[in-house]
């Protein structure tokens, strides 16, 4: 259990922050950029809960938000033993399978696609679609810090199967509001 009774502690004012394993590191460092970016991805997706906030499809999300957490606390913890235990939060694979099923589920009544979506439609479509940018810029962090350090392959999986997840989840939602907006090659030529 989180306990936070004070939320500043001055540990951070000479650029520094603290790991999981009791370590510091500098903020601009490539474990940081992919920390934040999952951050942003996740307020985000906060901004599309409040636009869900009567819809079905709003407890996916929520599962999302909390996963994005796990996937924080994944990230804050260096080393190449990607096994979770009761002190240690790992991503793992059945987070990702749930996103695949969660993917199925919502991909199933929807017609297949003829041509790329432009990013929009309904409001809310067009926060799914903004989550979704965010989404593959967290992957592209990741990914940037696996070049140096080891990251959990869980992890990496999770991220990419979020971007589709939160694509499949904007048509849906399109599909009972405004439509998807279609891409037109060449139409302003």
């Amino acid at each position: 259990m989180v306990r936070l009774t004070k939320i500043y502690t001055r540990t951070g004012d000479d650029g520094t922050t603290g790991l999981v394993d009791g370590s510091r590191c500098n903020k601009a460092e490539p474990r940081f950029e992919a920390i934040g970016a999952v951050d942003e991805l996740n307020s985000a997706l906060g901004l599309l809960a409040v636009a869900l906030a009567a819809d079905a499809r709003l407890a996916g999300v929520i599962r999302v938000q909390n996963d994005l957490f796990d996937l924080g606390a994944d990230l804050a913890t260096p080393g190449d033993d990607f096994v979770p235990s009761e002190m240690v939060l790992r991503i793992v694979p059945s987070q990702v399978t749930a996103l695949e099923h969660a993917i199925d589920a919502l991909n199933e009544d929807l017609e297949p696609l003829r041509s790329f979506i432009l990013p929009g439609g309904s409001e809310s479509a067009a926060r799914a679609h903004v989550a979704r940018a965010a989404a593959r810029l967290a992957e592209r962090r990741m990914v940037a810090l696996a070049g140096s350090e080891p990251v959990n392959p869980a992890a990496l999986h999770y991220i990419n199967r979020l971007s589709d997840y939160l694509f499949v989840l904007a048509r849906a939602i399109n599909a009972g509001a405004a439509g998807d907006v279609l891409w037109q090659p060449g139409a302003n030529r």
